[in-house]
């Protein structure tokens, strides 16, 4: 398996599939080395950016009440005109943080001996399959929460489209577009087990005694090279 390939599956549930997060069976071979979906809050902030979306709104709030006064309103007058928006602006950031925890339940990652893969999607489950012959680099980022993004430079001919990608796309890399995995927790941990993967290298020693669980408290500084978002 050279190239990336999309596979659906039907049921919003994934329960077609013969190995969570896999859209067949693991070849003789071929085991799972970790698994991960996005942490809400990562997902909400940094996907469908909730936290800038209730500043525009804040600030809208804010000018409309000053409009409010400078054109003779009293302050009570003022306030409640700028309130009106107010329902909108709980809608609007309500519907995003719905559709955000959507994404991270139905969104599973997962790194085997041969491979990454994404399975996500809301009303149409897909998977995609990229195989660590195409990854060409890996990025890694860490936010300050603790959570990480890991990103997949891809080579060969072929590509996954953006939109078809999206959420888990690094932002605005629109002409070679990268997978990414959004939102993960111990990220570190998470990256030096991919770089020793793609290297053929030891694994972590977390990795060997429980492959399909989370890093909890696993160290390793991660060899990635930065994102550089």
């Amino acid at each position: 398996m050279n190239d990336t390939r999309t596979h659906y599956a039907g049921g919003q549930e994934h329960e077609n599939e013969p190995v969570p997060g896999l859209p067949a069976s693991l070849p003789a071979g071929e085991r799972i080395l970790w698994q991960g979906s996005p942490r809400f809050a990562a997902m909400a902030t940094q996907a469908f950016h909730v936290r800038k979306v209730a500043v525009y709104f804040a600030l809208l709030i804010g000018v409309r009440g000053a409009l409010a006064l400078a054109d003779g309103m009293s302050p009570v007058a003022a306030l409640g005109h700028a309130l009106w928006l107010l329902p909108l602006a709980a809608g609007g950031i309500g519907l995003l943080m719905l559709l955000a925890w959507l994404v991270g339940r139905s969104t599973l990652y997962t790194i085997t001996t041969k491979r990454v893969v994404l399975r996500y999607g809301v009303a149409l489950p897909m998977s995609i399959n990229v195989p660590f012959a195409i990854i060409e680099s890996a990025g890694l980022r860490v936010r300050d929460d603790g959570t990480g993004e890991l990103t997949l430079a891809l080579g060969g001919a072929d590509r996954i489209a953006y939109l078809h990608l999206w959420p888990h796309a690094r932002p605005w890399a629109l002409k070679q577009p990268q997978p990414m995995l959004r939102g993960i927790e111990q990220p570190q941990a998470v990256a030096a087990l991919l770089a020793a993967a793609l290297a053929g290298e030891p694994l972590p020693q977390w990795a060997e005694a429980n492959p399909a669980a989370r890093p909890g408290s696993a160290g390793g500084t991660g060899t990635l090279v930065p994102a550089g978002f």
